[in-house]
């Protein structure tokens, strides 16, 4: 993923964590249907569920820009093993990516762990077209 501009943001914020507590830092970063790049990383709080995860700060960029459809999602997790992201994030993604948006857990050093489909990390989920 040396040349993927998606995992490279992925990689980049992930050194701006802000995880004093867990030492687990995260990046994130989400590439909208027209190609644009948003990065977020996780901010951990003293008030431990106040803090937030990459993936979450990642969407709240793209919408801030006014982007609201999701290609894919890459994470960045703070070991060798793929950093998935939580239950919360695969429902804040499944808002704006469909089913079939891949995302992809890398390595700090970039290198490709595991790819999934959003619909294999939720299944049978729930989304903006069950309120239609």
């Amino acid at each position: 993923m040396d040349h993927d501009p998606v995992a490279r943001a992925a990689m980049a914020v992930r050194a701006h964590a802000y995880a004093p507590y867990s030492r687990f830092a995260v990046g994130a970063a989400v590439e909208t249907v027209d190609g644009r790049v948003f990065a977020g990383c996780n901010v951990e709080n003293a008030a431990y569920p106040e803090g937030t995860c990459a993936e979450a700060g990642a969407i709240a960029a793209m919408v801030a820009a006014g982007a609201r459809h999701i290609r894919r999602v890459v994470v960045c997790g703070g070991t060798g093993t793929a950093c998935t992201p939580c239950g919360g994030c695969r429902q804040k993604i499944r808002e704006f990516a469909p089913p079939e948006a891949e995302i992809a857990m890398i390595s700090p050093q970039g290198t490709v762990l595991v790819v999934h489909t959003l619909a294999d990390l939720l299944p049978d989920s729930f989304g903006p077209g069950n309120l239609a």
